[in-house]
């Protein structure tokens, strides 16, 4: 079994990250992956401030996504706002002087 815990779909509007995400999924599901409905989440940066659609969901295929603040990625998190905030702890700072 072959098992990928993150990718990334980018654009303007969630209902181009829908179809963005109905293509992989249909094309990943022909070549015979499954994908968990319930274990897939995702997380929102916006770019601007600019507001192009209200109460649009992610969704993939019938199933509601999910939105998280925050993503543990390769060590680091990602969040939402930006910040770093939840990435910058005390035992990091502390590993830095053992060093």
């Amino acid at each position: 079994m072959i098992f990928s815990n993150y990718i990334v779909l980018i654009d303007e509007t969630h209902n181009k990250v829908n179809a963005r995400l109905e293509v992989w999924r249909q094309t990943l599901e022909s070549k015979g992956f499954r994908l968990s409905r319930t274990k897939t989440d995702y997380l929102e940066y916006k770019f601007s401030d600019i507001v192009h659609e209200r109460d649009v969901e992610v969704r993939l295929d019938t199933h509601a996504i999910s939105k998280r603040d925050n993503f543990k990625y390769l060590g680091s998190i990602i969040q939402r706002s930006g910040d770093i905030d939840d990435d910058v702890t005390p035992d990091r700072i502390g590993a830095v002087w053992m060093n």
